[in-house]
């Protein structure tokens, strides 16, 4: 009879544990899905689609050596637009992307000759689209400035 008590009580330790272990792994699970979705959270651009910034090490590491920073703009089909970024501490890359993460246009080096970069896209589906700040290659950080215009037909 002792023996069968101690087997009872052994059970009820155990089921007591495992309750304690799952309760100290649901707030780490949840502290953990947190962090990660502050990690990667785009600012919107503002409402008159220019930002002035930093590019620094705290961004996202390209894998390149270099780091990009996001932004967010909701565009409708049909829209053209222009998207300038400037810098004079660092080699630029402007990158539009989708809201499903693919690429719908891409420039390095604008037509005036400078490391600055000029992208002009036509939006095809109304949506979400990301706007990736970029360093080239290794070449750093430092300030910017980012431009989105919405280019409209001339009138006759």
């Amino acid at each position: 009879m002792t023996n069968s008590l101690a087997n009872r009580w052994y059970f009820v330790w155990l089921f007591w544990a495992a309750l304690l272990a799952l309760g100290q792994a649901l707030p780490a699970k949840a502290q953990l899905r947190k962090a990660q979705l502050r990690m990667y959270n785009p600012a919107s651009l503002p409402s008159n689609h220019q930002v002035s910034d930093t590019l620094s090490e705290q961004d996202i590491p390209t894998g390149e050596g270099g780091f990009a920073r996001d932004y967010y703009v909701r565009l409708d089909g049909g829209d053209q637009v222009a998207i300038d970024l400037l810098s004079d501490d660092f080699d630029t890359i402007v990158i539009l992307l989708a809201a499903d993460g693919s690429t719908v246009a891409e420039n390095d080096d604008g037509p005036d000759g400078t490391t600055n970069s000029l992208l002009f896209a036509r939006i095809t589906e109304r949506g979400k689209y990301i706007i990736r700040v970029r360093s080239f290659g290794e070449t750093g950080s430092g300030n910017f400035t980012l431009k989105l215009t919405r280019l409209r037909p001339m009138e006759n």
